[in-house]
């Protein structure tokens, strides 16, 4: 399933937090990375694995967000833990760093294995949409595609807006459609009204 997302005041909040803190350079990648992690304590239903050899559904109270890296020898997932519990500063600097020794060959096998949900991001190559394979024994993933200006109809007027589509694809064995419809209608209200990624996730998880 898909959702068409408006970026504009998101996008026009990393600019202002770029150019106003000091040292600090979000990726609208991290602002995704957050806004997932506090969708998924809000529709906590989406954010569970299924244990194969159990038969059984496992539940999570923080969001564990698994980052798709390309290498040369192939994709790797390294996690932010506790997402929804960090700055978005602090998840980009983690990022970062998780990034650099990804690709540098050095990340411990915790730091790649056991997150409890993931992203794949093929926006930078211009995919405008696409849908990504999940990564076990997680039963979620959402597939990024590219931020570009497309025409929209807004107070009945065509107006041009940055959007992005982003498509969610799900273990239907524990995770219903509705259930994943109210993740993505949270994930569009937080990248919508972004500012409301700045307050404690339990003050208006619905």
């Amino acid at each position: 399933m898909s959702v068409d997302l408006d970026l504009e005041r998101l996008l026009a909040l990393r600019q202002d937090i770029n150019r106003e803190v000091p040292g600090v350079k979000i990726s609208v990648n991290d602002l995704l990375v957050k806004a997932c992690a506090l969708a998924l304590v809000a529709v906590p239903d989406v954010n569970i694995q299924f244990d194969e050899a159990a038969q059984s559904i496992r539940r999570f109270t923080d969001a564990d967000i698994s980052v798709a890296v390309a290498l040369p020898a192939g994709l790797i997932t390294p996690i932010v833990r506790s997402a929804n519990r960090k700055s978005i500063s602090d998840i980009s600097n983690e990022i970062h760093s998780l990034v650099t020794r990804a690709k540098a060959g050095t990340l411990k096998p915790e730091e790649f294995q056991g997150g409890t949900f993931s992203l794949s991001n093929l926006g930078m190559l211009g995919v405008r949409q696409f849908d990504a394979i999940i990564n076990p024994p997680q039963s979620a993933i959402l597939a990024i595609g590219a931020g570009e200006v497309r025409a929209v109809v807004r107070d009945g007027q065509i107006v041009a807006r940055q959007q992005m589509t982003v498509s969610l694809s799900c273990d239907h064995r524990v995770i219903d459609g509705a259930a994943g419809a109210a993740f993505l209608r949270e994930l569009k209200r937080l990248i919508e009204t972004p500012t409301l990624m700045f307050i404690q996730e339990t003050s208006y998880a619905r």
